[in-house]
């Protein structure tokens, strides 16, 4: 018989059980349980219900009891980071706060190139050990599974250098890290042909290669003015797709187009959305593809937010995600970010916490997690207080004090190493 350990008893347990993916959410549809505790079994939630019940029917269970108040909900799961990077863009922050354009930014040596040049500096190794501190303090505050990004590299072997550390680093910490390959992040500025040229090479020479080594199942895409057009990136979407790659795309931050593409070529997700219009927001709101907010970007760049609530009013699916890269998201304070969102875009405390759970594991292709239900991951954190509502309130200073991944309770967020396999 597999260990089974009892949390609780636990003063509220939001489950999001029987949420919908799409679509406005209100409070008052939060299915949660009191004085409750959680049962795992294997890695996996058992079942929710009754403390004193739970107690009394599986006796021999090991049980972790709680002597204070606490709320409990599933791990938080980032579907958008660029964790991997080398250096720091403090330089271009300063000079946009003090009214440089991003051009102005990109002449003066800033810009992504300036990361990607930093980065193409270090060691597979140095990447992996800075991905992994990261995302060891992502999992402190509760990030339980978080998408990682290439993206920095920008030829065949330093996006593979790129793709090789984030696989190192996950066995470096507990959460898991799910790769996705941005070689379509920018042409760049080293390649001699043009930008069709540079995705007909990255196509054609490093899919295989992932595929030959397992390093991504995701391709991702910038379809903007200062990337790649719709025009250019549809030959490369199509060879990912004909692979069996999952796709995603920055989507419309700066102009619009780009959330078209993704509905048309199916990916899993178009994020950004800032500069999404009427049309953009129906068409994604009509189709399968989830719209991922990223609030960290537009406080970042000191622009507006995407259009969350009209995106929900019409039926769309909204993930909310923290973008944490060195250029124009650096904070990655996730939960910060989300509880900002809401109140400029007026969301619901069931419609974030959707949106960083089981709405944004599906935005990775993940069914398994996202709720507190039987059968998914026993992925749950708990915050100490007695009311659900207050951890937005305190938007981001209220943070978890116990955090369970796959069933093992961290230390301080952190668990420790074990060899493991590969996610």
């Amino acid at each position: 018989m597999k260990k089974r350990t009892l949390i609780g008893p636990i003063t509220q347990v939001l489950t999001l059980d029987h949420l919908s993916l799409k679509g406005a959410l209100q409070d008052d549809q939060l299915e949660i349980s009191h004085q409750a505790g959680i049962l795992i079994e294997g890695g996996k939630i058992h079942s929710v219900g009754s403390w004193e019940r739970l107690c009394r029917n599986f006796p021999q269970a090991e049980k972790v009891e709680l002597s204070a108040e606490f709320v409990a909900v599933p791990g938080w799961v980032d579907c958008h980071t660029h964790l991997c990077f080398g250096g720091s863009r403090a330089k271009d922050f300063a000079m946009r706060n003090a009214g440089k354009t991003y051009l102005e930014i990109a002449e003066a040596g800033g810009g992504i190139w300036d990361t990607v040049t930093q980065t193409r500096k270090m060691s597979q190794n140095q990447l992996a050990q800075l991905t992994a501190h990261r995302a060891n303090r992502h999992l402190s505050a509760g990030i339980t599974t978080l998408e990682v990004k290439s993206g920095y590299g920008l030829s065949v072997e330093e996006e593979l250098k790129m793709l090789r550390a984030i696989q190192q680093a996950n066995t470096l910490t507990q959460t898991d890290l799910i790769p996705t390959c941005l070689a379509a992040h920018l042409a760049p500025k080293d390649f001699s042909g043009s930008a069709s040229d540079y995705l007909y090479q990255m196509a054609e020479r490093l899919f295989p290669i992932l595929k030959q080594e397992n390093l991504s199942k995701r391709i991702d895409a910038f379809v903007e003015k200062s990337a790649f057009s719709p025009e250019e990136i549809r030959p490369y979407l199509q060879k990912a797709k004909d692979l069996g790659f999952d796709l995603t795309l920055h989507a419309d931050q700066f102009s619009v187009g780009g959330s078209q593409v993704a509905v048309a070529y199916g990916a899993r997700s178009a994020d950004h959305l800032e500069a999404s219009g009427e049309v953009e927001i129906s068409l994604l709101a009509q189709s399968n593809t989830i719209a991922v907010a990223l609030p960290g970007a537009s406080l970042g760049l000191g622009m507006g937010f995407p259009p969350a609530r009209k995106l929900l009013d019409q039926g769309g699916s909204l993930a909310i995600a923290s973008d944490w890269n060195p250029g124009s998201a650096p904070m990655g304070d996730l939960l910060t970010q989300a509880s900002i969102l809401s109140t400029f875009e007026k969301l619901s405390t069931a419609e974030v916490f959707a949106g960083l759970s089981f709405r944004a594991a599906a935005a990775l292709g993940l069914s398994d997690r996202g709720k507190i239900s039987a059968g998914y991951q026993a992925d749950v954190i708990l915050f100490p207080t007695a009311d659900y509502r207050e951890i937005l309130y305190h938007q981001g200073k209220l943070t978890p004090t116990q955090v369970w991944k796959n069933g093992k309770k961290t230390e301080h967020g952190f668990i420790p190493i074990e060899p493991r396999a590969q996610f």
